[in-house]
């Protein structure tokens, strides 16, 4: 039925219509009409996920016997009548989210005494809510959230918060999407179980008084700026259950959440927490969804941890956890989602990770695992997604179950797995044995080996003087001599020089990594034939670092050079610069991480400067010049602008310059690491 009939049938119908104390109609559309205000007996109307827009009838908040008005999910637009309330004393429950409506709440809806219900949420209301909501001693819930101009505070101290201290049947507030710059010491005296105020702005400290709102059942903070640490007096929170602090920039230790033991929901993740994951998060069985990633957290993950054996969800992502992955991880039998990708967790994954048969989500990439991937990660029927990139596994990569639906994405950049091509990793050979072959090797190997013992120990004593000398001999003759890789090696190495190997792009060209055949992991370093400046730098850098040899400089292994082509073959940094760890939102140093690089340099420029035949000027020293190995030792890479200091005089084999007056953008530690980098060698001369 379309509104403007019904406009008719209410014309023709309003003497008949008050004998009707509820009003129900479903899908209108275009305008509520006045004449609707004309029911003066209607207790109950409902409009609600409609097409109506227009303004609302001023007339309707004059009927007396009016108690449940429900217009959500509509069009309307206009504002409040500025008696709203007064006309309809008896109204209980007024729903108008989803909407357009405008302008000011009005102070006369506090004249609706008996309201234990306002939903005013995801509207276009703006101004400073009034302070008469305290005077609603009935009202059970409350949600001004998402009207983005709204105020719940002015300019002389009143706190919207605060006024509703009054209101003692308050359960349910909401007032997310407002704006409200902090919380007040008052929130203390809110008798309110639930309470969101997600993304509104608020800064400033958790007041120590949010300990004594002891009916909380669920606290939503995240997006806003909430600095400084968990206070202690939230352990007064003994029914919480579901915290949301995320995306805020808390610091300090996690250790207070443990004194709650009723928490099941706890949203940690990009703040600033720091120190050990508790022990005691172990004790508290209640825990269902644990996120805390993208913090500050280190050390090993506690063995009490695995005790969780119903938790559901688990985040500990970008974080510096250490260690290796405990056999318990088992335990977890309810467990649908772990996270531990952006650490520093080592060793192999666990088989009995298989056990998780719940498991539907595992990440586990950019971290330093060994080993092969167990097979029995295969038998999940529930995995849905899985990602083990950016590790140093080995091994054949299962095809069975549900691994047959995962793409290259899942495991690239690993050390030497191998399996289905479509994953873009070698195949992996074929040994299967009989079982009368290997049975005969299992008892052929003791005499073999008896065998070749006693042979060598006899040739041993017959050819020990002139094994000596020909290894003497040997020994001398090999000092110096570098390793020589072929350019089809490279090629072989880097797959072609293919862009899935790109670790980086420069003025000088491009670095590949690579797999050498004898299984070293290499990087390789084409340098652009293009520019005459480039080329140039190629030669520097080799006569520069042909006679540097210090553990924090970066291992040149070989060169490769022809007409077309020239290359640098270098040691492969796991970790990547430190301007990826400065300015990546998933990497983060600690500050003896940062105290460490820093000495690391330092020694090396000290070693250039001082400790070498001729002495060295880098030219160029930044962060991305800076590479990190797995221990996240610093080594110095990148001489193709460097000058070598002879007599005194300085031979510039090269016309490019440093950048000058750099600073890495964006970061305090950059210009202080550099400047502490250059004054530490100098002043160690002296």
């Amino acid at each position: 039925m379309h509104i403007h009939v019904l406009s008719i049938y209410f014309q023709a119908c309003l003497h008949t219509c008050f004998l009707n104390s509820c009003l129900l109609l479903l899908p209108l559309s275009g305008s509520i009409p006045e004449e609707i205000g004309n029911l003066d007996q209607l207790s109950n109307l409902q409009l609600a996920s409609n097409r109506l827009s227009g303004h609302i009838p001023s007339k309707l908040f004059n009927i007396s016997t009016l108690s449940y008005l429900y217009l959500i999910d509509n069009s309307l637009s206009g504002s409040l009548p500025i008696d709203t309330g007064r006309g309809c004393p008896n109204l209980e429950v007024l729903e108008l989210r989803n909407n357009m409506l405008v302008g000011n709440i009005p102070n006369g809806i506090a004249n609706a005494s008996m309201l234990t219900r306002i939903d005013l949420q995801s509207n276009q209301f703006s101004g400073t809510v009034p302070d008469v909501f305290g005077g609603l001693k009935l009202l059970d819930c409350l949600h001004l959230d998402f009207n983005n101009n709204l105020k719940l505070e002015d300019s002389f101290g009143f706190n919207f918060l605060a006024s509703l201290t009054g209101c003692r049947q308050l359960k349910y507030l909401s007032v997310s999407g407002t704006r409200l710059s902090k919380l007040p010491k008052s929130i203390g005296n809110l008798t309110v179980g639930y309470f969101w105020a997600q993304s509104s702005g608020i800064n400033g400290n958790l007041p120590l008084e949010i300990g004594n709102m002891s009916n909380l059942v669920q606290l939503y903070l995240s997006g806003n700026d909430i600095n400084g640490p968990i206070p202690s007096t939230t352990k007064g929170l003994h029914n919480l259950q579901t915290l949301y602090l995320d995306d805020n920039e808390l610091q300090g230790s996690i250790d207070e959440l443990c004194e709650i033991k009723s928490l099941s929901d706890v949203y940690l993740s990009n703040n600033k927490f720091s120190g050990v994951l508790p022990t005691c998060l172990g004790n508290m069985t209640s825990l269902s969804k644990v996120h805390i990633g993208a913090n500050r957290l280190t050390s090993e993950i506690p063995s009490s941890f695995w005790n969780l054996k119903d938790i559901l969800e688990v985040n500990l992502s970008s974080n510096a956890l250490t260690g290796n992955l405990s056999m318990e991880i088992g335990k977890l039998r309810a467990i649908t989602l772990l996270n531990l990708s952006g650490n520093q967790i080592s060793s192999n994954i666990p088989e009995t990770i298989g056990l998780l048969k719940t498991l539907s989500f595992l990440d586990l990439s950019h971290n330093l695992l060994t080993g092969v991937i167990p097979k029995s990660l295969g038998d999940l029927v529930s995995l849905e997604s899985i990602n083990v990139s950016y590790n140093m596994l080995e091994g054949e990569i299962p095809d069975g179950g549900r691994f047959k639906n995962f793409t290259a994405q899942s495991f690239m950049h690993n050390k030497a797995l191998c399996g289905n091509p479509l994953l873009e990793v070698p195949p992996c050979g074929k040994h299967r044995r009989s079982i009368a072959k290997t049975l005969l090797i299992k008892c052929m190997l003791p005499i073999i080996v008896s065998s070749i013992l006693v042979a060598g120990c006899i040739i041993l004593v017959l050819h020990k003087r002139k094994k000596d000398e020909s290894q003497h001999k040997s020994d001398l003759s090999t000092i110096g001599v570098p390793k020589r890789i072929s350019y089809y090696e490279l090629v072989q190495a880097t797959s072609g020089f293919n862009e899935s190997n790109l670790l980086g792009k420069g003025g000088f060209g491009s670095v590949y990594q690579g797999l050498l055949s004898s299984g070293e992991m290499v990087a390789v370093k084409v340098i652009d034939l293009n520019f005459k400046a480039t080329s140039r730098s190629f030669d520097v850098e080799c006569n520069a670092m042909r006679n540097l040899r210090h553990r924090n400089l970066v291992e040149i292994i070989s060169s490769c050079s022809n007409v077309d082509f020239k290359s640098l073959v270098m040691k492969f940094m796991s970790n990547g610069s430190v301007e990826k760890w400065l300015y990546s939102y998933n990497c983060c140093l600690d500050f003896l991480q940062r105290l460490n690089i820093m000495i690391d340099v330092a020694s090396a420029l000290e070693y250039l400067h001082h400790g070498s035949s001729i002495p060295v000027v880098h030219c160029d020293l930044k962060p991305s010049n800076v590479l990190l190995d797995k221990n996240m030792v610093a080594h110095v890479s990148d001489f193709g602008i460097a000058k070598l200091l002879d007599d005194g005089q300085s031979k510039i084999h090269t016309e490019t310059l440093a950048t000058l007056g750099y600073v890495a953008p964006g970061h305090l530690f950059s210009f202080t690491f550099f400047n502490i980098c250059i004054v530490i060698p100098n002043f160690i001369m002296f």
